[in-house]
């Protein structure tokens, strides 16, 4: 075996061997609360830590959902915004982004510029504006301010779509129009189609973003009915004397497996979309 081609497998084991270690150092954290979720109460504080429980209680899934009350109210909640805000974040940042990448119109670059500059700012500095005009247009403590912005696109899904969008050969659009295609149906039977993986990324981080987001639902939420899961386990933590931890890490658990589901559901396609979005021809 030559020099070269030993370093070379050297280089690809350590590269293996810190992935690796990455991966345990962020799967700890998982792994600590998925214990708890099955450890008796008495086990949860003590000193060394103890990962696995003397004996398995999988009731505490079901005594932390009892616990919460309102759980599967705040997990409806939770899916209905998730559901409207992607379907919401994909068209309009979807036509935004082809307008960005496949039609030509004075100042375009400028404007695309001037959108992704709104990443910059952060959102405590539109915090209070945001509230604002949500009370006077009457809509606090109902959800339209978690999920009217989404119809108004994001910078970074705009970037990502139209990046992708920019990688699709310009001929197919030319030889619709020939045809007689309309830049509606161009952008809805040709352009989407062939944008499937990157729409999947956007809607996925969408997804995850709703159905985390805690800040939101804090502001704008007022009734308990109406509050997601995010807020849901905030207030059972908050809610009596001391914390229950292993309910609390057993209603966590819960709260994100329908996200690692949807990931793992989802994974190749994923992949694929990050892996194409910003290629070339």
């Amino acid at each position: 075996m030559s020099v070269a081609r030993r370093n070379r497998r050297l280089r690809r084991a350590a590269v293996w061997l810190g992935l690796c270690l990455c991966a345990l150092l962020f799967l700890a954290p998982f792994a600590w609360m998925v214990s708890t979720s099955l450890k008796p109460l008495d086990e949860t504080m003590l000193l060394p830590m103890k990962w696995f429980p003397g004996k398995i209680q999988w009731h505490n899934y079901t005594e932390a959902i009892e616990a919460m009350g309102d759980f599967w109210l705040y997990a409806w909640n939770t899916f209905y915004l998730c559901v409207i805000t992607v379907a919401g974040t994909l068209l309009s940042s979807a036509l935004a982004a082809y307008g960005f990448s496949r039609i030509e119109w004075r100042g375009r670059d400028k404007v695309f510029l001037l959108a992704l500059a709104t990443m910059m700012i952060p959102f405590p500095v539109i915090m209070v504006p945001h509230y604002s005009l949500f009370k006077a247009l009457g809509w606090i403590g109902t959800f339209k301010p978690l999920w009217v912005p989404a119809f108004f696109a994001g910078a970074f899904n705009v970037f990502l779509l139209r990046q992708f969008f920019m990688t699709i050969p310009k001929d197919l659009s030319e030889a619709a129009r020939i045809d007689g295609c309309s830049e509606i149906r161009i952008f809805w039977q040709i352009i989407l189609p062939l944008a499937k993986p990157a729409l999947l990324v956007v809607g996925l981080f969408q997804f995850m973003y709703t159905w985390n987001d805690f800040l939101g639902p804090l502001i704008y939420l007022t009734d308990n009915k109406d509050f997601t899961l995010a807020l849901g386990l905030q207030e059972y933590q908050s809610q009596g004397g001391g914390t229950e931890w292993h309910y609390l890490m057993a209603a966590s658990t819960l709260v994100i497996l329908p996200v690692l589901a949807l990931f793992f559901a989802t994974q190749r396609y994923f992949i694929e979309g990050v892996a194409t979005t910003g290629a070339k021809n």
